[in-house]
């Protein structure tokens, strides 16, 4: 086998465009082009959002492209002072451009669901063409793209009056890209009302072409909002309250949340069918939930077990958790921040840790006034929590610990915690004895359990499964995990003494730690696969940055932000520039060690399951064969050749940690 070529030539460099048709998939969905064509519908509902906008047209042409239309502000078409062209051409071409990174005094939009600045400039990106037309100021532009690039310049079609404004995009989008060239038309319908849902009194309208040329049209409006659209969701089943409904939003700027930023929400609880829930960041749909959830269903929850406690209504012996509550409500929340972070590009899940406090807070007070004004249905909703929850112990499976006189004893060092419900249960293996006192002291006793693991775990990829025992660390994780050594075809695998639904391996955001991290995922892929293969098996993301704010005076005392990663830090600085704080009044450091943290920070950021970010270990079965042979050319002692020829080839993909 020929050795693969290596020099210059070989470092690629993706300019403009380039990287979005090389790697689509890590910036869109490719299953369809709908994604693409959200961004542009979320610019729109951003204009509406900012009170610019009244009306949102969409037209869903037979041959799957699509046009959007509103009466906002249109895109501004003046030269770019940096760039030298049309700004407009700018927003479109250019990956990480836009109006909504300048938070500072509010900027041109003071909340969005746009950040990377690289929505649109995507669409144009994998769009065989793409055409714009803007009214501003009394003229009406025109651009038109094809495959990302100019094909027609920027030019004046003619006047218009001053009061009409707005922007046109027409998108075309390129088949090859995507695993189907259909647009669904549900979930475009579905967007779409929600929209108008979030914004009371937009009008929303939806053209259909048909194969004969005829448009079917549809149209939403909501002047009532949330609570017309719940209702809607609910109609014909047993509500146990009437829907519950409120806005509040910061009216005073705080060290905490920026003036503007709070949420809208109706919810109710049903007795029979389904539930249905919903969630949206500055109109943006989150499907997969996220930190705002968190902090509505901690607001409600922490009102109702007040309620519960105040009128002595939990019986001995039950714990109430916010599961048994929500099991049974349906909501829709529309939360506004100033700066949200999603979780990837397609922003499924808000990861901003603030939104967790900012909707608890705004949430709860109102709640607890309801609750206490309405008595009757407020022991309804307690009786049904108490009721979930003591359903939920008896259905649990306690798990006894092994006694001095069985096979073996639970290891000294484990610090284990109270709850025997093991789905619940969650076993962090720490590095090093400094983090593990942290998170001994700072972890919820009730069912986080924490083992401290000492330096480097020994590479069991080659050791036979009766001698990693051998080693102690490997021993004690395995004796408090509860599982036996097995193989990756052994589906039948005992995992019934299982004693942690989620085994979490928590080390610091360096080399080291990165080494450690991959040490126990070789001992969990090699002897005990099936709990990766289960989903029990997870990675913690510590913050990487910390940032140092210096007080003034006793209004304001010094304050500590943690960044998870460079989103994050970029929108702990937005706050901070909108709060007016001046540029060299912070101090950005490089944040590394576990061990640095208290145990009141360690566990906000890295281990409360509402604010922290995990990521879930998987094997794709597509690539099992695929990833044993990896791993063994990665971690077999005798495959230093084959490792060093992995890297030639392939060490220009990684991103290094300098």
């Amino acid at each position: 086998m020929a050795t693969p070529k290596y020099d210059e030539s070989s470092v690629k460099v993706l300019k403009g465009l380039d990287p979005v048709r090389h790697r689509p998939g890590m910036y869109t969905r490719t299953d369809n082009p709908l994604h693409i064509c959200q961004e542009v519908i979320d610019n729109a509902a951003d204009e509406a959002l900012g009170g610019y906008a009244t009306q949102i047209d969409v037209v869903l042409y037979r041959n799957q492209s699509v046009r959007v239309s509103d009466n906002g502000r249109g895109i501004p078409v003046g030269l770019h002072p940096e760039e030298g062209v049309p700004t407009v051409q700018v927003v479109f071409t250019q990956l990480h451009a836009g109006g909504k990174f300048d938070k500072k005094d509010g900027g041109a939009y003071a909340f969005s669901g746009g950040l990377h600045g690289v929505g649109v400039s995507v669409t144009n990106a994998l769009s065989t063409r793409l055409e714009v037309e803007v009214k501003r100021e009394g003229q009406q532009h025109r651009l038109v793209f094809g495959s990302g690039e100019v094909i027609e310049p920027l030019v004046v079609l003619g006047t218009c009056a001053k009061k009409d404004s707005g922007t046109s995009v027409y998108v075309e989008p390129d088949p090859k890209y995507f695993d189907s060239p259909n647009i669904p038309l549900a979930d475009l319908e579905h967007q779409l009302k929600s929209k108008a849902v979030l914004l009371p009194g937009l009008v929303v309208n939806l053209a259909i072409e048909q194969p004969n040329g005829e448009l079917i049209n549809k149209s939403w409006c909501y002047p009532d909002g949330l609570t017309g659209y719940l209702s809607e969701k609910v109609a014909g089943y047993n509500q146990l309250i009437p829907i519950f409904e409120g806005e509040k939003y910061i009216e005073q700027v705080d060290d905490t949340f920026s003036l503007g930023e709070g949420c809208a929400w109706a919810l109710t609880w049903t007795e029979d069918g389904p539930v249905n829930r919903e969630s949206y960041v500055n109109l943006i749909t989150t499907p997969s939930g996220g930190t705002h959830e968190s902090g509505l269903r901690d607001g409600v929850f922490q009102a109702v077990k007040t309620f519960i406690e105040f009128h002595s209504l939990l019986p001995k012996g039950v714990k109430v958790l916010p599961e048994d509550l929500f099991g049974r409500c349906s909501f829709v929340l529309s939360a506004k921040i100033l700066d949200p972070q999603f979780q990837g590009q397609t922003k499924d899940k808000l990861t901003s840790r603030d939104g967790l406090k900012l909707v608890s807070t705004v949430v709860r007070s109102p709640f607890e006034i309801w609750l206490n004004q309405h008595v009757d249905l407020a022991k309804k909703l307690a009786e049904l929590c108490i009721r979930a929850a003591q359903a939920r112990q008896k259905n649990s499976q306690k798990v006894e610990k092994k006694k001095s006189s069985g096979v073996a004893v639970l290891p000294g060092k484990l610090t284990d915690c109270a709850s025997d419900e093991s789905e619940r249960c969650e076993l962090f293996l720490v590095e090093g004895d400094s983090a593990g006192g942290s998170a001994k002291q700072g972890r919820d006793k009730d069912f986080q359990a924490i083992l401290p693991l000492r330096g480097k775990v020994l590479n069991t990829w080659e050791i036979d499964r009766d001698q990693i025992f051998a080693n102690n660390e490997v021993h004690d994780m395995a004796v408090a995990i509860g599982v036996d050594p097995h193989t990756l075809d052994d589906v039948k695998a005992d995992l019934s003494g299982l004693r942690y639904g989620k085994i979490i391996i928590m080390s610091d955001a360096d080399v080291d730690g990165s080494h450690i991290q991959v040490l126990l995922l070789t001992l969990f892929y090699r002897h005990f696969p099936q709990l990766i293969a289960q989903g029990h098996v997870f990675v913690a993301q510590p913050p990487l940055y910390r940032v140092d704010v210096a007080g003034s005076g006793k209004a304001k005392p010094p304050r500590k932000f943690y960044a998870l990663d460079e989103g994050e830090l970029t929108a702990i600085l937005d706050k901070l520039r909108v709060e007016k704080i001046r540029e060299n009044a912070w101090n950005i450091s490089r944040f590394k060690g576990l061990g640095e943290m208290n145990a009141e920070q360690l566990f906000d950021t890295t281990m409360n399951p509402d604010t922290r970010r995990m990521l879930r270990v998987g094997i794709n079965d597509d690539v099992a064969l695929n990833t044993r042979e990896l791993m063994h050319m990665l971690m077999g002692k005798t495959e230093a050749s084959s490792r060093k020829a992995w890297l030639e080839a392939r060490g220009n993909e990684a991103e290094a940690d300098i």
